[in-house]
């Protein structure tokens, strides 16, 4: 008997490893195509679309891989996803307009909900709300740091960074930056964070501990209206979601100068970036593309049509 519960767990635990393996997909919000393109991350092509509902935007994985989640806006819910079997396994309210979010390292989500001028906590697993919190208006990024202990979302409106003391969900500080703040990104040590600055089409670099601007770098072009960012793996390069200028911007982490532009597709919105660093992922909403850069080279290696306005991108690697 012991021999068999013995092996009966073992079996469990291989299967929900096995089910929570990696599948190497690349997946994409199509915000006026309802649904979300799944790409091949070996041949790099489609291999499916998934209908989710009207205005998908914010898009994540649970720490452990096993379940992707979709905000869907016009909705006002959070879908969750098996990226294995590609099906949708159930749904949650999410309040008003969630349009970004970020999966803390505990399994919680936090929410940006635009209309209501807050940023609310969800556990995904019950669709339970944990924590309301009251931010600027229209918040739109969310990062959280890779040690869980500070989250930051952007409000756009009122032109400020809110750090988010993730311990209680309180408000530690209000970093004015650049008008209308879009994302942000965090060091690995969480020490530091990257954000952008849409209409003064800029990045700002931030000391976390005290709240003081570091470094201020503008992308270098006025049509540049940047959007998501995402830094490399050595922590060396930032790149950049040019926006209008159909580019994603490489920059200096350390003094935020321009290295070089990438040329991708019209309006340049989200960004993700391989576990192995090689690799970022660009989604190019007018043109209905996904760009694939090689990060050595910094030049794009191929172009992948979506669905209808693409905006974000997340990798189950």
């Amino acid at each position: 008997m012991k021999f068999y519960l013995a092996s009966v767990i073992f079996f469990a635990f291989v299967c929900n490893t096995v089910s929570a393996a990696p599948t190497g997909r690349i997946f994409v919000t199509n915000e006026r195509g309802d649904s979300v393109s799944v790409i091949n991350g070996t041949s790099l092509a489609v291999e499916a679309t998934i209908d989710v509902g009207e205005r998908p935007r914010g898009i994540g994985l649970s720490p452990d891989g096993s379940e992707l989640y979709v905000a869907v806006s016009e909705e006002n819910k959070i879908k969750v996803i098996d990226p294995a079997s590609l099906k949708i396994l159930r749904e949650f309210e999410a309040g008003s307009d969630p349009e970004t979010f970020a999966v803390h390292p505990n399994g919680n989500i936090y929410i940006s909900n635009e209309d209501d001028a807050k940023a609310s906590v969800f556990d995904p697993k019950t669709g339970e709300q944990i924590a309301e919190i009251h931010v600027g208006l229209e918040p739109e990024g969310v990062a959280i740091s890779p040690d869980g202990k500070r989250v930051i979302v952007t409000s756009e409106s009122t032109n400020m960074l809110h750090v988010i003391k993730a311990s209680d969900n309180t408000i530690e500080k209000n970093i004015l930056v650049g008008s209308r703040p879009r994302a942000a990104t965090f060091t690995q040590s969480g020490d530091i964070a990257f954000a952008t600055a849409e209409i003064s089409g800029e990045v700002v670099k931030v000391d976390m501990n005290t709240g003081e601007i570091l470094k201020t770098g503008s992308t270098g072009d006025s049509k540049s209206k940047p959007k998501d960012v995402v830094l490399n793996k050595d922590e060396s390069v930032i790149y950049v979601a040019g926006g209008r200028a159909n580019k994603v911007v490489v920059m200096d982490a350390e003094t935020l100068e321009i290295i070089t532009g990438i040329p991708v597709g019209k309006r340049v919105w989200g960004l993700a970036i391989s576990k192995n660093g090689e690799q970022v992922f660009s989604t190019d909403g007018v043109s209905g593309t996904v760009s694939v850069i090689n990060t050595s080279k910094n030049e794009v290696i191929k172009t992948v049509e979506v669905g209808k306005f693409p905006w974000g991108v997340v990798i189950n690697d």
